[in-house]
């Protein structure tokens, strides 16, 4: 706004409408604006853009939805339509993209279907479901095995190898029951080799657990676990080219750690993240 500058020439005897020819701009709209120099509307918007960009720019993956959540959080009162009106004249935008499957090989079942797309939790370790994605690298693949307890969200083991073997999915089980201590837990995944491999399956039931497997060729069986892999590959896998393995798996760890589970608050948890979901039951049932 270059008006004030108008106000300060006219202060040392320059001529308004000097100052607004070389300006390029006309003395009605500098009249106008003196009249009235700024709405408490305006004034309001600026502050909303400038914590937008602020959140944005911590984590460019938020789009307007998630920003809307953090100016609550930051006590800036806004509605959705508002924040997305201004988010998207001053192109704040998170980056989207295409997604890629994993190449997992179907077969038959090893498990009984007990899910029948219910994919619901009164609590937390009742149900969890595992899947596998990859993306390549300047090395060559990595694929990661992740397992999401349904109550909360949370992705409450992993494991990430250049390899899709059975001990990719063996170890990111052993590193959820190391976790949680799960009694009885349905644990339900796709008819991939990895969940159908006899470690595996020898894994489930050593920890006490329930193996599950949805219907091949039903997107709809594993619908829930997809989404979480659909944010994975928008917000980490394709913002960028990775050159290494080692580099894309710290950028997997650091999401999933920092920004899935502390930040990035989900609508079906009444806007909360999965940590402090989970939190708020705990406290519940202490109290």
């Amino acid at each position: 706004m270059m008006y004030p500058l108008v106000l300060d020439l006219a202060a040392d005897a320059i001529p308004v409408a000097v100052t607004c020819r070389v300006l390029g701009f006309s003395k009605q709209g500098f009249y106008a604006w003196r009249r009235e120099p700024v709405t408490q509307r305006d004034w309001d918007d600026a502050h909303l853009v400038n914590a937008a960009r602020a959140i944005h720019d911590d984590d460019p993956t938020f789009g307007y939805r998630f920003i809307a959540d953090e100016l609550g959080e930051w006590g800036i009162r806004a509605g959705e339509n508002r924040v997305a009106r201004l988010c998207s004249s001053h192109r704040i935008m998170s980056v989207t993209h295409r997604r890629r499957g994993s190449g997992k090989t179907p077969g038959p079942a090893v498990h009984d279907d007990l899910v029948h797309r219910n994919f619901t939790a009164a609590g937390p370790n009742q149900l969890w479901l595992t899947d596998i994605t990859e993306h390549p690298t300047g090395e060559g693949k990595l694929y990661l095995c992740a397992i999401k307890d349904v109550y909360s969200g949370r992705i409450v083991g992993y494991s990430i190898d250049s390899r899709m073997k059975a001990r990719l999915a063996v170890s990111a089980l052993r590193n959820a029951v190391a976790l949680r201590n799960p009694h009885a837990t349905i644990v339900h995944s796709d008819r991939g080799s990895q969940f159908r491999s006899a470690a595996f399956v020898r894994t489930i039931k050593h920890a006490g657990l329930a193996g599950s497997m949805g219907r091949v060729g039903s997107a709809g069986d594993n619908a829930a676990m997809e989404s979480f892999f659909a944010l994975v590959q928008k917000n980490v896998l394709n913002r960028r080219r990775w050159e290494t393995r080692e580099e894309l798996r710290l950028a997997i760890v650091t999401w999933i750690e920092k920004t899935y589970h502390r930040r990035r608050r989900q609508r079906r948890l009444g806007r909360l993240t999965p940590i402090e979901y989970e939190t708020l039951h705990q406290v519940a049932l202490a109290a």
